[in-house]
């Protein structure tokens, strides 16, 4: 009998509705999303058991536009609204933020029953490094990968990466820079520097003989799959755009070439374990049950590993050469140190080692820096997989919503670096305790291994650069080899200087990159350029 009413009741408001002039009703129509958002505001504020949530007008898109073109501003407007821990709604997502290190802990080192990375970025990650990789498989799998990955950063590999990162340098500025005709140019910082990084990444990594199979180019093709990694793609990860035809194209071509070589060595059986990563993996990648990883996923697997390298390391070198450029005083500080330390083993930029990197306290700091304030990735997400008790409140995050942690707003916040918007390399003698590699003092010997080596269990640091927790960046170790030696190359060939004024952070992207058209250097060569 209710079940009637209802359906009587249902059928009268649909005849009154449809009696109504057209133009009403396309108001009553569009009017109902914005009824229903401001009422779900309502309801979601009078529950004690739910963390503030940021207004927003506009249903579904909610705080995409603040979020997405000023993301620690943002923050930090949040922030001393709501305190250190608030949601907003990201194109139909409730994000949960908790800043500061207590949010550190919080997300990075939360249960796996709870907070997945998996679910929260495969829709993303997958299209972009193909399938059975990162995160479209078990946590456990990926765990095992960067166990498989790590054979190849070790620190003897490390020690014969060194000159092959400083030929390919060398061999591209004499190439682009045209440095045999020329003893002063301008260049694009955010053209060479991902070129750069791919070429020296590939040689070290992959070894001479994939590196023949690329050039140049191959930095357009992990732009194209950098592009995959904006929050549109966040949320419609199949589109049929331009930006998607071409993000798919370059997965295609470069895992193809990896395949090629792959399939050459088996074919050939020309496979030396110790050579380089590619044949590393086809030597040891045998998950625990006894699958091995497939060629193909192999291959995927390659270009996810220096993909995780390379806009990050492109994006990091292409800061620090302009903040040298805006503060060149620093450049004397750097030369200093470094001719310092080859004249004490009467060699060169060409006799520069391994051990001699570790020595350039102030080089490494520059790289530190520049992490402090341009993190390539400002925000790191997690689903929420069972409902999830904010510590020492009585907030809840509901299962399905996701929760989001940025070291980047930390590191770059005045309430953990004075001077945050500084650009100081010297602070770092100042702030061991920060620099403790992510982690506090009461924190060095408590250790985790998730499958892949032990690592600082502690991430309740404000600065964490290179993530934290069972997700945290394997390749931190080689990123400072290569970044450190791209610096040291660039400090002893040239002096250069800003073109125009230092560029702002264009957040179009996930990653953090310097506007493009403000991002030009001028060089010069030093005297002791050997380019």
């Amino acid at each position: 009998m209710e079940l009637e009413v209802l359906q009587a009741y249902a059928l009268s408001v649909y005849q009154s509705f449809s009696e109504l002039k057209l133009s009403y009703r396309i108001s009553i129509i569009l009017l109902i999303p914005f009824v229903y958002n401001l009422l779900w505001q309502l309801y979601c504020s009078v529950r004690r058991d739910r963390v503030p949530l940021v207004f927003h007008w506009i249903p579904w898109f909610g705080s995409a536009v603040n979020f997405g073109m000023r993301p620690y501003e943002f923050f930090e407007e949040c922030r001393e609204k709501y305190g250190d821990v608030f949601a907003f709604v990201l194109l139909g997502k409730v994000m949960t933020v908790y800043l500061g290190p207590k949010g550190h802990e919080f997300v990075f080192n939360a249960k796996l029953s709870d907070v997945s990375a998996e679910e929260a970025y495969k829709h993303l990650t997958t299209p972009v490094f193909g399938k059975g990789v990162i995160y479209d498989c078990p946590n456990s799998k990926l765990m095992e990968q960067k166990k498989f990955a790590k054979f190849a950063l070790t620190t003897d590999s490390f020690r014969t990466y060194v000159p092959k990162i400083r030929e390919e340098m060398i061999s591209y500025i004499k190439s682009h820079f045209k440095t045999n005709e020329n003893d002063s140019g301008k260049v694009n910082v955010l053209v060479s520097q991902p070129e750069i990084t791919i070429l020296t990444a590939s040689r070290s990594l992959m070894g001479d003989e994939m590196r023949k199979r690329f050039d140049t180019s191959f930095a357009k093709l992990y732009t194209d799959l950098d592009k995959g990694f904006t929050p549109i793609n966040f949320v419609f990860p199949h589109l049929p755009l331009p930006q998607y035809w071409r993000r798919d194209a370059a997965q295609q071509k470069i895992s193809n070439t990896y395949l090629s070589l792959i399939s050459h060595r088996r074919n050939t059986g020309d496979i030396v374990p110790s050579r380089d990563l590619i044949d590393s993996l086809m030597s040891n990648s045998t998950y625990k049950d006894g699958v091995k990883m497939t060629d193909q996923e192999i291959a995927n697997l390659l270009i996810g590993i220096l993909m995780g390298g390379q806009h990050t390391s492109a994006a990091t070198s292409s800061w620090f050469l302009l903040h040298l450029g805006d503060k060149t005083h620093l450049q004397e500080d750097l030369y200093k140190e470094l001719t310092e330390l080859l004249a004490s083993t009467k060699g060169d930029i060409y006799d520069l080692t391994y051990d001699d990197l570790q020595k350039l306290t102030l080089h490494n700091n520059v790289i530190k820096e520049t992490l402090r304030m341009h993190m390539p990735l400002h925000s790191i997400f997690r689903k929420v997989m069972n409902p999830l008790k904010v510590p020492d409140s009585n907030y809840v995050v509901p299962k399905g919503h996701h929760v989001l942690v940025s070291p980047g707003y930390s590191m770059t916040s005045e309430r953990f670096f004075p001077q945050a918007d500084k650009f100081d390399p010297y602070r770092w003698e100042k702030m061991a305790e920060a620099a403790n590699d992510a982690t506090n003092q009461s924190n060095l010997d408590k250790t985790v291994d998730y499958g892949f080596g032990a690592i600082s269990k502690g991430v309740s640091s404000p600065y964490l650069p290179f993530g934290g927790g069972r997700h945290r960046c394997i390749g931190e170790q080689f990123a400072y080899v290569q970044l450190t030696t791209i610096l040291a190359t660039f400090v002893y060939n040239f002096r250069w200087k800003l073109a125009d004024k230092m560029p702002l952070v264009d957040y179009a992207s996930m990653v953090t990159l310097p506007i493009e058209e403000d991002s030009n250097i001028i060089w010069e060569k030093r005297d002791t350029c050997v380019i």
